[in-house]
């Protein structure tokens, strides 16, 4: 595949920002297949419509270098080995890759993980440090769309981005399609443009972890008739918090949608007191939701929140109304230190943890094969995501397996990758707690 870039390229992104900014949020739904390998196109210079086919369809000109064989979804660990099958690939492509982070605040992931581990991907598969650029848009659309506009004025032919929201999502696939850019969305997924690509953990299945995790310990701590309230992540800006809902609705519910109207009941005799959305992921906002919903319905006694900080919330709600520990069921995703907490407290039941550096990999890994006009591999691009919205819009997928983290493989899990500290875990909760589960400071 080229890279394309004409005289008038400001102007142009200049329509296409304004064209973009009329499109609607998008949601998005991840499917693990056998998928034949995609492929991507070399785009159109002009602006996609507003429901575009999102999958790359053509066969790129590949490079004269083998590419690596074996490499999978499942070639990534902490090492960081796997790369070195790549240094051949990215000795015969050309061009940049350019990395935008979406921000600072709403995650420490992002600093903390993803920004060192994608610079150690890209540096373990060869790429010097002019062939790559990791930047953070600290929360502004503005500021993540002008950052895509210079990498591909610098001469980018693959960007990695984690969209702020869908609205800048599609601003700059419109804006890399427009300038024949391969584009991939990291860990959010966006559907508009051509050429697009996305890498993430399999959504639904972290929702299915969650809804399986509240069943367990529902079980275990002797929850009868569970009556249940759900807090969903901002489905308002975040097409993967719908994937997560409709993950443990179907589990719970046998239902993939969401929200669900309260008073659905299973087979087991639960019932849904309500399930309402924290808008923007917001934490306080979510608390206030529960607090009220506490207070109108008392009987609420098991719980599923989307993420560990929305738990925190609830927790913070449930302790100050003097609800013991081991009574009322919470759930979490992302494996912070403030989760894994209150599992070994015994108020949350626990966390979907996706390890970044497998997802670091694999973003870079993909980015390579494309970078040098090679089609990647089925073991790789192993699935599809679908635009809920509009069904006929799909675009292939990398997507990593999430693994449920409780008290049980706490050890062998996050403080065995260095995710969470060992030391900073103990000190928070005491060493009879971490003595219990197995975790030595």
């Amino acid at each position: 595949m080229t890279h394309s870039r004409r005289g008038g390229l400001a102007a142009r992104m200049a329509v296409l920002s304004a064209m973009a900014l009329a499109l609607s949020a998008c949601a998005g739904s991840s499917t693990p297949t056998t998928a034949p390998t995609f492929a991507p196109t070399a785009p159109p210079t002009v602006a996609p419509t507003a429901t575009p086919m999102a999958s790359p369809s053509a066969t790129p000109m590949a490079s004269e270098t083998p590419a690596p064989s074996g490499l999978s979804v499942d070639s990534f660990d902490i090492s960081f080995s796997a790369m070195s099958q790549l240094t051949s690939l990215v000795n015969s492509g050309s061009g940049m890759v350019g990395v935008i982070l979406p921000d600072t605040t709403s995650s420490t992931r992002y600093v903390s993980f993803d920004a060192p581990y994608l610079k150690q991907a890209l540096q373990a598969a060869g790429y010097s440090s002019s062939d790559f650029k990791i930047d953070n848009a600290q929360g502004s659309d503005a500021t993540e769309l002008s950052l895509a506009q210079a990498d591909i004025t610098a001469g980018a032919k693959v960007l990695v981005m984690d969209p702020i929201d869908a609205t800048v999502g599609q601003q700059i696939q419109a804006a890399a399609a427009a300038a024949g850019v391969t584009l991939i969305s990291y860990d959010r997924a966006t559907f508009a443009g051509t050429n697009t690509y996305y890498v993430s953990f399999d959504n639904v299945q972290v929702g299915k972890l969650i809804g399986q995790g509240v069943q367990q310990c529902v079980s275990d701590w002797g929850v009868t008739n569970p009556m249940v309230f759900e807090l969903d992540g901002g489905e308002d800006t975040d097409p993967n918090a719908i994937d997560f809902a409709k993950g443990y609705n179907s589990v719970l519910w046998g239902q993939e949608a969401t929200p669900l109207n309260a008073g659905v009941t299973n087979s087991s005799g639960w019932t849904l007191v309500g399930e309402q959305i924290a808008p923007g992921w917001d934490n306080a906002k979510g608390g206030t939701i529960f607090q009220q919903q506490f207070t109108a319905h008392p009987e609420i006694n098991a719980t599923v929140e989307a993420n560990d900080g929305l738990a925190n919330a609830v927790i913070s709600v449930l302790k100050s109304s003097g609800v013991p520990a081991k009574t009322i069921p919470t759930t979490g995703q992302d494996a912070t230190l403030q989760g894994m907490e209150w599992i070994l407290q015994n108020y949350q039941c626990g966390s979907v943890y996706k390890p970044i550096y497998k997802e670091a990999q694999a973003a870079v890994a993909l980015a390579t094969y494309l970078r040098a006009g090679q089609t990647p591999p089925a073991s790789l691009v192993n699935g599809t995501t679908t635009d809920p919205s509009d069904s006929t819009v799909t675009e292939p997928a990398v997507l990593l397996t999430p693994t449920w983290v409780n008290a049980a493989n706490m050890n062998d899990t996050v403080i065995k990758d260095q995710f969470v500290s060992a030391s900073d875990l103990c000190t928070a909760v005491g060493s009879a707690a971490c003595s219990a589960a197995g975790i030595t400071p």
